[in-house]
């Protein structure tokens, strides 16, 4: 069924180590299940051996220290995605002529994308204690229960219909410990309806984002609690005393760096950063908004991950007076928010324009509240004085301690006014900026706020 190729990867040699041994394990379950000469007290699991200790699947078993019965229940997550046929083939050397095999449990896929047998909390008890009843009731408590494989959405029992067994639920293995396996690495999730959140990076620096001394101090304190918050949760043992996450709020008006703080947090702590997108969050039907939060933080507890929540209002808004079902329901996907969020072990950021606009509820749980004001002249001028590539000339007449003083704009809106003269002296071909040219920019840039300027010096 499988063979050792000379060809095969340092990185796939104990993948195929570990599904040979679980071909073997399966082969000599169902053997003792179909024979009626052998006992079944008889049967003993060999322990799992790695031809190597350097992969991605040898370091997580040995990282968590599995025990023999939970690294077969991880194989068996595991190998319908190396191969679709791994169950089948094994079951139909027993069953040659077909017929239902009904112990071992297993389901097809509900898509009908996949054709082979995909193994159920029913298949893994079967591999592991065959009929004995008091065997697979314990296994079903130290597998299925509370186990950290669940806790952690590292493999976990999918939904089954109200009514049916829990345990013919199939085993879902977290794509991203599929990838990390196969590959070596861990994918992105990438958005959809399923994980309504976008990743963001940047190939900025701190050095690029001019805020004022007191909010990068408080930004600072942020950074340090990513850095050592597990020494301090685990080595300190304050996660008896404290609650776990860290949660803040940033607020000031648009463009004043709220977006690009959360993200420089994420690259210079090396966490990934994921900004929801909370349209695909907030639904008018009851219970889909708890639906979605739910599916977002599942597949973002325990992974260390920052949360961005932008334009926070439309979710994190203040509670109102019910005055009928529809308030009443939005006062609980409230209610519902705030238990997740206080449940998140990673960092969550929300960030508004206007700090009053956040439920108190919400507002009492943060651990910083930080404000990002329009900059001042001097920090204009600092944001100014950088923004232009080196290919552009400045003018002598350019005079940006006057420009910095006179108008009064974000650093978003100062990035804007720069595309506008890049483009035009692109289109011109005549790259020297000059006041005129940076003066049309910046009036274009504040008519959308209803501003007019004076374009004179």
């Amino acid at each position: 069924m499988m063979t050792n190729n000379p060809e095969t990867t340092f990185l796939h040699q104990n993948i195929i180590t570990s599904l040979q041994y679980l071909q073997e394990v399966i082969s000599s379950r169902l053997s003792y299940h179909f024979d009626k000469n052998k006992q079944s007290n008889d049967f003993e699991l060999p322990p799992l051996q790695f031809t190597n200790n350097n992969d991605p699947l040898s370091k997580f078993v040995q990282h968590y220290q599995l025990s023999t019965e939970e690294s077969i229940m991880l194989l068996c997550a595991l190998a319908p995605h190396i191969l679709p046929h791994f169950f089948d083939a094994l079951v139909a050397k027993f069953l040659p002529k077909g017929g239902e095999f009904i112990e071992f449990g297993g389901v097809k896929s509900d898509s009908g994308n996949q054709r082979g047998m995909l193994p159920t909390g029913e298949t893994v008890l079967f591999i592991l204690a065959g009929n004995d009843i008091n065997l697979k009731l314990k296994l079903q408590f130290n597998l299925f229960n509370n186990h950290f494989f669940a806790q952690q959405h590292i493999a976990y029992l999918g939904e089954v219909k109200e009514g049916e067994p829990k345990m013919s639920g199939r085993i879902i293995l977290d794509p991203e410990y599929v990838e990390l396996f196969t590959t070596g690495n861990i994918i992105i999730p990438k958005m959809s309806t399923a994980f309504p959140a976008q990743y963001i990076s940047t190939a900025l620096n701190w050095e690029d984002l001019v805020l004022s001394k007191q909010t990068q101090s408080q930004i600072k304190e942020i950074e340090n609690w990513v850095n050592h918050h597990t020494v301090l949760m685990n080595e300190w043992g304050m996660q008896k005393k404290l609650k776990p996450g860290y949660r803040a709020l940033f607020y000031g008006p648009p463009g004043t760096g709220k977006t690009l703080t959360a993200t420089l947090l994420g690259k210079f702590t090396n966490k990934p950063v994921f900004k929801v997108d909370l349209s695909m969050v907030v639904s008018k039907y009851i219970g889909e908004t708890e639906k979605n939060l739910s599916s977002l933080f599942d597949k973002a507890d325990n992974k260390d991950w920052i949360l961005f929540f932008d334009e926070a209002d439309a979710i994190f808004g203040k509670r109102t007076n019910v005055r009928d079902a529809h308030d009443k329901y939005a006062n609980q996907e409230v209610s519902y928010l705030l238990q997740r969020i206080e449940n998140f072990k990673g960092l969550t950021i929300l960030a508004s324009n206007f700090k009053g606009n956040i439920d108190d509820a919400f507002m009492r749980r943060f651990h910083s509240v930080i404000y990002f004001p329009i900059p001042k002249p001097e920090e204009r001028l600092s944001l100014w004085q950088r923004a232009f590539p080196s290919q552009v000339a400045i003018s002598d007449d350019v005079d940006w301690q006057h420009i910095a003083n006179k108008y009064e704009i974000t650093g978003s809106g100062i990035m804007n006014v720069v595309q506008y003269c890049c483009i035009e002296l692109l289109a011109s071909n005549y790259f020297v900026i000059n006041t005129q040219l940076i003066q049309k920019g910046i009036s274009k840039e504040l008519s959308k706020e209803g501003k007019m300027i004076s374009l004179k010096h």
